[in-house]
């Protein structure tokens, strides 16, 4: 029962989150007005917002226009529950989860939003990065200090890696958008996760990126968001990243 609680409320609040993808890197409210249909504007009624089980019940498309919808709206509801999921079965009731289901979130909302716009809002970083830099320590997910290093141990590295890169290939190579998200990530998750992180981020995005490539043709856009490389690698980090850790120290000997 608590499992199907909580995939249930995640799923409603990402029918939620849906929205703030759409609207925040638009500047539109996400209050206001009421959720309609992008093709033809008409207002949606409260069984096509039921999450995953509207956009079964209308085939994928608009009710009055026919118009596809796009599987992201699903997709975001079916993370929004399995989120909390993951943290409730590797965490339990407690702090983790107090802190960790959130930040999840905004993590979802950051990685669509870099996905279909290629940005990553500042609106949503900078503010987590006091955030982080508060309730990591006060809940005791981290030290200050491992929080303060953190931001700049995550932030820095991917600067220095974007500087490098810009010198070598002679074009951006990072953008200003990851080094803040990868900033905000290190106040909760401390230097030696967001280490982890961002190293699973590459290796992660290293694979899809040549899997990419080697599906399409020579005039493709190689420019691939990372932001999402780096959510996936922060989660992770924040639910295996101990036992991982553990493991490689026992390696090491």
């Amino acid at each position: 029962m608590t499992e199907a609680a909580l995939f249930i409320i995640g799923s409603i609040v990402g029918s939620f989150l849906n929205v703030v993808i759409y609207r925040v890197p638009r500047g539109e409210s996400i209050v206001r007005p009421p959720s309609a249909c992008p093709a033809c504007g008409t207002r949606l009624r409260a069984r096509d917002n039921v999450p995953v089980l509207g956009y079964l019940f209308l085939r994928g498309r608009c009710r009055y226009c026919s118009a596809p919808i796009s599987p992201r709206y699903p997709t975001v509801e079916i993370l929004g529950g399995l989120l909390p999921l993951l943290i409730f079965a590797r965490f339990g009731f407690g702090r983790e989860l107090l802190v960790y289901w959130p930040l999840s979130y905004v993590l979802l909302v950051i990685s669509f939003i870099d996905l279909d716009l290629r940005i990553i809002p500042d609106k949503v970083t900078l503010p987590g990065i006091a955030v982080g830099l508060v309730v990591a320590p006060l809940v005791g997910l981290t030290g200050f200090w491992e929080s303060l290093i953190g931001i700049l141990v995550g932030g820095g590295a991917l600067y220095l890696i974007g500087v490098l890169g810009e010198l070598i290939l002679r074009k951006e190579s990072m953008g200003g958008g990851d080094v803040k998200l990868a900033a905000m990530l290190g106040a909760f998750l401390g230097w030696k996760m967001i280490l982890l992180a961002l190293f699973s981020a590459f290796l992660i995005g290293a694979v899809v990126g040549v899997a990419a490539m080697a599906g399409k043709s020579k005039d493709w856009d190689h420019a691939v968001p990372f932001g999402p490389f780096i959510a996936l690698g922060a989660v992770l980090a924040l639910l295996w990243g101990e036992p991982l850790l553990v493991w490689y120290s026992a390696l090491l000997g």
